[in-house]
């Protein structure tokens, strides 16, 4: 009995060890461990300014009748948020004493405030439900991440770059009541399915991203990308591409397409005015280059143009070209086909139609799977580097963003 039982023992060991490494490499335990850690670094950073300017009597970014660490997590584009959950969208557009239309809830989709008012049913507050819908897809949206960086083989490349995107300098938006993490986790997953061929399930992902947050077009282009490749690819000796996955292909686009440009159609009809949302979203460039209308791919070049004339007409030329040599190189288009195609697409989309400003870097988190190539995980050291990088610029972005501005 006496030497049964040290050898039981050490097997037990030996058990723990074997099941503590395979979940090291585990597609679930290996980003929720980090998802977990980089939790505790942006809640400390965020009750850190929360304390410090409650201390020094600070106004915080959306004024708040009770303000706690809850409010202040949902500061804010949350309020719109919070607006559509307890009250729905407007009927009538609200105008100033011009006739031009103001910022109003019609900029933002439905489907995050209508999760969140499911959870208020609770009897939870809307800051409570928010952040806590908001924190577990951010948790989702990193194990996506991860499996999505791990089809290109390689677990040690996935830690990596889901340990920039949890712990980047945009980090702590993950959990606040913004509707980011929910369409991350949506996209990400979408991205995956499309790595695995599984059209009808990238098209499912796609509609319900398209009523989270624009830009769910940058992935039916990625789904054209994938019809028109896979097509050649098998029409030279490679791959079977088969014409039901030709059809599933096809038919996945039109859906995701249409999808995304529904939103429009409906915030006209609902309010009778067919331009309701281009207005709208125009309104919330009036401070930065007053009040103007829109052409595609015209906002960067306007808002440079405006407030460093030809120099920024020259500076925004100069961007879009890194930006092709960028993708362009073989280490980024190796993150795969699916993601590749669908990061340089959400790019053209956001020089399209996006005006940039403060919000640009959070707008850029779905840009994620690009952190899978060697340019930034290539290697240990590299890795670390571009680590260190996000935590040091995560506080700032949180004074800067959260607090003086909104991202």
């Amino acid at each position: 009995m006496s030497t049964a039982t040290p050898s039981r023992r050490r097997s037990a060991r030996l058990r723990f060890v074997r099941i503590a490494l395979e979940a090291r490499h585990s597609r679930w335990a290996a980003p929720l461990t980090l998802w977990v850690a980089s939790r505790i670094v942006s809640t400390t950073l965020l009750a850190l300014m929360f304390g410090i300017a409650t201390a020094a009597g600070w106004s915080f970014a959306s004024h708040r009748s009770d303000p706690s660490f809850l409010t202040f997590s949902g500061s804010w584009d949350a309020s719109f948020y919070r607006t559509i959950a307890e009250h729905g969208y407007p009927t009538r557009l609200p105008r100033d004493a011009a006739g031009t239309v103001l910022p109003n809830p019609w900029a933002f989709l439905p489907v995050f405030p209508a999760v969140v008012r499911a959870v208020m049913l609770t009897g939870a507050s809307f800051w409570l439900a928010g952040v806590i819908v908001a924190t577990l897809c951010g948790a989702g949206a990193a194990i996506m991440l991860y499996r999505l960086v791990a089809t290109t083989g390689c677990s040690t490349r996935a830690r990596r770059a889901t340990a920039l995107f949890v712990f980047g300098p945009m980090g702590f938006l993950l959990q606040v009541s913004y509707a980011e993490s929910m369409f991350l986790l949506l996209v990400f997953a979408a991205l995956l399915a499309l790595t695995r061929q599984r059209y009808w399930l990238v098209a499912a992902l796609g509609v319900v991203a398209a009523f989270t947050r624009p830009g769910v077009l940058a992935l039916a282009v990625a789904l054209a990308v994938e019809l028109v490749v896979r097509w050649v690819r098998a029409s030279r000796g490679g791959p079977r591409f088969g014409w039901d996955r030709r059809v599933a292909v096809v038919i996945a686009g039109l859906v995701v397409a249409a999808a995304g440009l529904a939103w429009p159609l409906i915030a006209g009809a609902v309010t009778g005015v067919p331009s309701a949302y281009l207005d709208t979203e125009l309104s919330w460039w009036t401070g930065f280059v007053g009040r103007v209308s829109f052409h595609p791919f015209a906002p960067w070049f306007l808002f440079a143009g405006r407030w460093l004339g030809v120099g920024g007409i020259a500076l925004v030329l100069a961007i879009l070209a890194a930006g092709g040599w960028f993708f362009a190189r073989r280490e980024v288009r190796r993150i795969g086909l699916g993601p590749w195609a669908f990061v340089c697409a959400y790019g053209l989309y956001l020089v399209a139609v996006f005006l940039p400003q403060q919000s640009l870097p959070r707008l850029l988190m779905p840009m994620a799977p690009a952190l899978g190539s060697d340019v930034f995980v290539g290697s240990r050291r590299r890795a670390v580097l571009w680590l260190a990088v996000g935590l040091v610029l995560q506080p700032v972005a949180i004074v800067l963003l959260w607090f003086l501005g909104y991202p």
